[in-house]
């Protein structure tokens, strides 16, 4: 199959933007431990100092081992969606297209149903976020790589 879609500057910029954002999120992760900790306490409990005040010391560092894990993890997923981004999306491809969106669904619905599962909206909603910021340019170039 031929590579043709012009893929509009403003979505894959948008895109672009995004896909380095979940990097720089991961790595975060691993880079600030204590800033990544204060953001998630507040998150889910509404206080910067909850996880620090009320969780033991054992606790706090096996919360900064899942952090760490996790945003290793975002970091590489990050590096593989930019791949994706540079090459297949750019050139037009529709495997391109597929590889963002599929990953960001196969992402999205178990983390968050689990998060919804274990009651933990607000890890949902922050999910939603992201969703909705992926959704916006695969949606508005979705017709141009189905015609591809």
């Amino acid at each position: 199959m031929k590579d043709s879609t012009v893929v509009p500057t403003i979505w894959f910029r948008w895109l672009y933007v995004i896909v380095v954002g979940v990097m720089l999120f991961g790595i975060s992760m691993i880079l600030t431990p204590g800033l990544i900790r204060q953001f998630f306490s507040l998150l889910i409990f509404s206080s910067p100092t909850a996880i620090e005040a009320d969780f033991s010391l054992a606790a706090v560092s096996y919360i900064t081992l899942l952090h760490g894990v996790l945003g290793a993890v975002m970091f590489g997923w990050g590096v593989l969606m930019l791949m994706a981004l540079l090459g297949p999306f750019r050139r037009g491809s529709r495997e391109g297209w597929n590889m963002i969106a599929v990953s960001v669904v196969v992402w999205f619905l178990p983390d968050t149903a689990f998060s919804l599962w274990t009651g933990y909206w607000q890890n949902a909603v922050l999910n939603g976020v992201f969703a909705v910021l992926f959704l916006i340019p695969l949606a508005a170039t979705f017709q141009a790589f189905r015609e591809a």
